[in-house]
Order: C-alpha cells, then sequence, then structure tokens
C-alpha cells in the first residue's frame, strides 16, 4: 500500500493520536511531533480496547 502523504513528501504520522482524560497526548507510533495535523487519526483514550490507567485514576481523584 503506498500512503498519498508519503508520496507527497509531507509530514506525518501513520500513528493514532490518544488524548487523554488529562489533556496529555500520546501516540501509538515513535512520533517526532504530537500536533493533531499530523495524524489522520485520533481518540479519546476511553475509547482504546480495554480503556485507559488514566480514566481508573481520574475517578479515585473525583
Amino acid at each position: 500500500m503506498d500512503c498519498r502523504s508519503c508520496l507527497s513528501g509531507l509530514d506525518h504520522c501513520h500513528g493514532t493520536l490518544v488524548v487523554h482524560e488529562n489533556g496529555d497526548v500520546g501516540c501509538t507510533e515513535t512520533c517526532t511531533s504530537l500536533d493533531p495535523a499530523r495524524h489522520r487519526l485520533s481518540l479519546v483514550c476511553a475509547d482504546l480496547d480495554g480503556g485507559c490507567p488514566c480514566a481508573a485514576d481520574l475517578a479515585l481523584v473525583g
């Protein structure tokens, strides 16, 4: 499969941007920048398969 962004020389990431409840962001790939504009896919951490530990941490605080 050929990536259009790769073929065009655009700065992008093939990973998924994960936005955590506390505002932190991460990526499923090794990323040089967590800028949302570089990611075609993003999701809230609570939507991860099995959930996210940070959601449980916030529940303990609240």
